[in-house]
């Protein structure tokens, strides 16, 4: 069958036309413009990641709910483009969103351990989560280099890490905490918050995969 291409099927007034190209700077436009409104002033050094959170989300709650550690978004970036972390994601679709092209010209290895068979069977001999067990995993596997957390689901990846942290075996070289829901969630943010490594933390119930995500690219592209 040939390729083909629909011809031009009609307009509707209410639509503007933008490039694709076009399409991400007017978000970020019409975020500044609605944060402005709101009289939310963002700190400059925070401002890429809460926009790209706001941008993921449509969800201005982002603009007072993220925490960030002392500096953290200057020691992520420094962390990202200089010492060649592995950043270990709670779900594939968080690993997913994370720009694979950014990661490769920075030499970070990518890893999500949640579906694989090892960490099913750690989990039911363990009674452990498979997040918790897929935390370990990391730690076997990546103990000796920087390890970049991105939990956008499992609060149970963050009291692991805490855990470990406080039992003196593991300190992650930096967490992004953002899982959402209603079970343990807050309690486990607060963990990270407590804890003396560096962080952002999505406070409160909202967050999820592609705010973990959209957090890590931010950085990224910074």
């Amino acid at each position: 069958m040939e390729d083909f291409l629909f011809g031009d099927l009609g307009s509707f007034d209410s639509v503007r036309a933008f490039l694709p190209e076009e399409i991400e700077a007017e978000s970020m436009r019409i975020i500044r413009g609605e944060l402005s409104r709101m009289g939310i002033s963002v700190p400059a050094e925070n401002e890429k990641v809460v926009l790209r959170c706001i941008h993921a989300t449509a969800d201005f709650d982002f603009a007072s709910n993220l925490v960030f550690s002392k500096d953290a978004v200057s020691k992520a970036v420094s962390l990202l483009k200089n010492g060649k972390p592995v950043v270990v994601t709670d779900t594939n679709m968080a690993l997913s969103g994370i720009s694979s092209r950014f990661c490769a010209s920075f030499g970070i290895e990518k890893a999500c351990f949640m579906a694989d068979d090892d960490v099913a069977c750690a989990s039911k001999k363990s009674g452990l989560t498979r997040a918790a067990c897929s935390v370990d995993k990391a730690v076997r596997l990546f103990g000796g280099r920087p390890v970049f957390f991105a939990v956008g689901n499992a609060p149970t990846a963050l009291v692991r890490l805490r855990q470990l942290h406080d039992a003196g075996i593991f300190t992650p070289a930096f967490v992004v905490a953002c899982p959402v829901g209603f079970v343990n969630v807050v309690q486990a943010k607060e963990l990270v918050l407590s804890a003396p490594f560096d962080s952002i933390v999505a406070r409160g119930r909202k967050g999820g995969s592609s705010v973990a995500a959209a957090i890590v690219n931010a950085l990224l592209y910074s």
